[in-house]
């Protein structure tokens, strides 16, 4: 497999890198400011530089470039390297911008994408329900008309950043009586409208990384709703098509498996460095062949994006998402082992969800705890085996029970 770029992506790959060393840190008074600032002046640098959402249209605030999944590769790679505030919330930039590209209004676009790009307004996803996970199409959260305005009752759960964002867009159940999938729609909502209330939820590793939001009598404009009403669910999908520009993200992988490699040369196991221990470097070697793969099965999406060959980029994308579970939990596992009694330490609340470790015990076991999660979240991994089953190898669909 020739996983070079090829001389133009090498080149940009150079821009990308001498941007991203002499934009990060603000130096002056600019390093004064809050961090929040920070990064929303660096980000309108990055976009006004070619470097940060390059796809969108310049009348919205974007680039105004013609997709191009290598050079967002190559670009994407070196900002993680420099550790530029280039991520911040997907929520807004990578499904809710998409999203009103493909079917929001002209008055919806203007108003929300370019501060949404920026950092300036912040947004969460009002999705998962009590009882409606997996199964999203049951949510029973309820927007009635009255008048020129929604009103909205109900709960939503497992809400990312809910108590920091200023805006949420959710899914709300607007024909009761219609089939599951079609009586949906998909609605925009300040969070500082009276009658929405966000708690948060403390996770078992300590930290507040999720909430529960509930909606009593939430009054919000009849506009601000995207697409025709009922058709919630169709609205939600159509963000699945640009996800591509996100798939191949596998620094990740390599940057936790880097930090287990420190970890292990600098933990003592029998008077010697747990790296030099047979069983432990079996064990190392093994995850890194997984680590690999993931890579080089990366660099096949990214090639048959590049292909337009979708077929291809939905069936690699089905295997992705347990591939990524499975070597995360592995690299947690093996550090959580090396730690020994340190592995029972209490988690670090504060530590970043999927950090990458090094020698901090409480890191690994936060880490540890938070990678358990990815066989749940995001659709479970037995409900993606059981669609590679059905679509990939033209197994059966499991038996239901009768009305479902």
């Amino acid at each position: 497999m020739d996983l070079e770029f090829g001389e133009k992506y090498e080149t940009l790959r150079a821009q990308a890198r001498d941007f991203a060393r002499s934009s990060w840190p603000l130096q002056g008074d600019e390093a004064k400011l809050p961090e929040r600032e920070q990064g929303i002046l660096w980000k309108e640098r990055a976009i006004a530089a070619g470097f940060l959402h390059r796809t969108v249209p310049a009348a919205y605030g974007g680039g105004g470039l013609e997709p191009d999944v290598l050079a967002e590769t190559v670009i994407r790679q070196e900002l993680d390297e420099a550790g530029v505030p280039h991520r911040g919330s997907m929520q807004g930039t990578h499904m809710l911008v998409p999203t009103l590209l493909e079917c929001g209004t002209e008055e919806q676009r203007q108003a929300y994408i370019r501060p949404t790009l920026t950092g300036v307004m912040r947004w969460c996803q009002g999705y998962s329900e009590p009882g409606s996970g997996s199964d999203l199409a049951s949510l029973q959260s309820r927007a009635v008309v009255d008048g020129d305005e929604w009103v909205i009752n109900g709960q939503k759960i497992w809400t990312t950043q809910a108590t920091e964002a200023e805006m949420m867009f959710g899914l709300f159940r607007t024909e009761p009586d219609a089939p599951k999938h079609g009586g949906i729609s998909y609605l925009l909502l300040s969070m500082d409208t009276p009658g929405i209330d966000p708690r948060p939820l403390q996770m078992m590793q300590g930290g507040l990384d999720f909430c529960e939001v509930f909606f009593n009598d939430v009054r919000i404009p009849a506009a601000n709703i995207v697409g025709k009403r009922g058709e919630g669910w169709k609205v939600s999908r159509s963000t699945l098509k640009h996800e591509r520009m996100l798939i191949g993200d596998s620094t990740g992988s390599r940057k936790s498996f880097e930090g287990l490699l420190e970890l292990a040369r600098n933990t003592p196991r029998d008077g010697r460095p747990a790296i030099e221990d047979p069983h432990i470097r079996q064990r190392i070697a093994e995850l890194e062949g997984y680590v690999t793969a993931r890579e080089w099965a990366v660099a096949r999406i990214i090639s048959a994006v590049a292909q337009n060959d979708d077929m291809k980029v939905m069936d690699d994308m089905l295997m992705a998402k347990i591939a990524s579970t499975n070597v995360t939990q592995m690299t947690a596992k093996i550090a959580i082992d090396l730690l020994g009694d340190l592995g029972l330490e209490e988690p670090s609340g504060d530590a970043i969800v999927m950090g990458y470790g090094g020698t901090d015990a409480a890191s690994w076991v936060s880490q540890y705890m938070t990678s358990l999660s990815g066989a749940i979240a995001g659709g479970s991994s037995n409900i993606q085996r059981n669609i590679i089953g059905e679509r990939l190898y033209g197994l059966p669909r499991d038996r239901r029970p009768e009305g479902h």
